[in-house]
């Protein structure tokens, strides 16, 4: 769907949850999820709802579901079907992922990770860091909150085993380069390991054009149900040992990485969810929020302080700020009051808001293409009003 063919009333119409009187900026959290989700998950266990490996018709149906979860993943993600790991969320898979790598890790190797990142990207490696003897080593971001490439590069060398990086910040919207980082981690022989859970809802994933080793993302983050998906290439799926349960089948690839049934009802929600992006199109997506995210910026109240890029370029419509002389918990608790549902804390994102000198982190606003012009000028006055 084109820029000039997307029609916010149409859009909207689909999110009964939009219906209510609060303007939902808390997308950066998790967003709303379409009614056609909502039907899906509810149609599955009216209908199919059974354990896999049976010869009788819901449990052939539960395959089926299963089967096409994996296929939209493929799509949405531009790898293999079989490339594609189902979990509970990105943080849970992101633990178990690297502690399957990390059979292949020993002490004085090196993980480069980010202060750009949510700390799902940061503590599995830590925690390796203690476990294994590992060293981990973060690459700053500068005062524009832009991820510094030149210090990223100077870290890296032939002990580099994993460069994590995030595909857009969770707390102040900033961009990376991730085909660029991927080239540098490829460089000295390191996997390009991707945090996407933030830019999944505003762009388009093609991880082999980026060429990611792995990448993770949440579709709870992008209009779907709680769950966490993640992309590993499929050379490292079939070298690395799994820990799995000894009858659990070794095909496809990625199920040997997940443990236990999958909810088979959230992966009928997430073959949905899949089909509603497509239907809408990430060139309306882009666009509209870009236009949003203008006007936001371009009406900022004087006694606004925003932290990170001034303009769209070079990041999502993702706001970090504060009203001055407020503290960020009071300012989401007078907005809450006001109908405008945002975030205070520092959102997991613990190193960007040691660097920004948040110890009790900012005001996250978030823009996602179901919010609209009148609800961002309704913003913009109560945060004047706040002041």
């Amino acid at each position: 769907m084109s820029k000039a063919l997307i029609e916010l009333s149409t859009v909207r119409a689909r999110f009964s949850a939009l219906e209510r009187g609060l303007a939902f900026f808390d997308g950066p959290g998790g967003t709303q999820v379409p009614d056609e989700v909502i039907d899906a998950i509810s149609g599955y266990l009216r209908e199919s709802n059974a354990n896999l490996g049976g010869d009788f018709e819901t449990s052939r149906r539960s395959g089926e579901i299963v089967a096409d979860a994996r296929a939209s993943a493929a799509r949405f993600l531009g790898c293999a079907a079989d490339e594609v790991v189902f979990g509970a969320n990105m943080t849970t898979l992101n633990f178990a992922l690297s502690r399957t790598l990390a059979r292949e890790l020993a002490a004085g190797d090196e993980i480069v990770v980010t202060k750009l990142d949510h700390d799902g990207n940061v503590s599995p490696w830590l925690e390796l860091e203690r476990d294994l003897g590992v060293r981990v080593v973060f690459a700053e971001i500068r005062d524009d909150t832009m991820l510094d490439l030149d210090h990223l590069a100077s870290l890296l060398s032939e002990r580099t085993r994993v460069v994590a990086f995030p595909w857009a910040s969770n707390a102040v919207g900033t961009l990376v380069d991730a085909a660029r980082v991927a080239d540098l981690a490829h460089s000295v022989g390191a996997l390009a390991w991707v945090d996407a859970v933030h830019y999944a809802p505003h762009g388009p994933i093609d991880v082999a054009a980026a060429n990611i080793d792995v990448l993770l993302c949440s579709p709870y983050k992008f209009f779907g149900p709680h769950l966490g998906l993640a992309y590993a290439r499929g050379e490292l799926l079939e070298r690395w040992r799994p820990y799995k349960v000894r009858p659990a089948p070794e095909r496809p690839l990625g199920a040997r990485f997940e443990t236990g049934t999958l909810p088979h009802e959230l992966l009928a929600g997430f073959v949905a969810t899949v089909g509603y992006v497509e239907s809408v199109g990430f060139d309306a997506i882009v666009a509209h929020e870009r236009e949003l995210g203008e006007r936001f910026l371009a009406g900022l109240p004087d006694d606004f302080q925003l932290f990170g890029l001034p303009t769209m370029d070079g990041r999502v419509p993702t706001f970090c700020g504060q009203v001055r002389g407020l503290a960020s918990d009071v300012a989401a608790a007078r907005l809450a009051e006001r109908g405008f549902a945002t975030w205070s804390g520092n959102y997991y994102a613990v190193e960007v808001m040691k660097r920004l000198g948040l110890p009790d982190g900012g005001l996250r606003i978030g823009f996602v293409h179901y919010n609209t012009a009148d609800e961002v000028d309704r913003l913009l006055a109560a945060l004047a009003s706040l002041a």
